[in-house]
């Protein structure tokens, strides 16, 4: 997602966003230390979209 994408959305939708990528994060993470999780890079590109 670039700049002018989070620009453009409210608070809310901001809020909303950050929610799933932490849902999402947690989720890999809990591949990841099962065995599960194959695609690593996962962990990197969802920390940065948080970011």
């Amino acid at each position: 997602m670039n700049a002018n994408e989070l620009r453009a959305k409210s608070v809310d939708e901001l809020d909303e966003e950050l929610q799933s990528l932490v849902k999402e994060r947690f989720t890999h993470r809990m591949q990841q230390s099962t065995g599960q999780l194959t695609q690593t890079h996962l962990l990197k590109e969802v920390a940065k979209d948080i970011a």
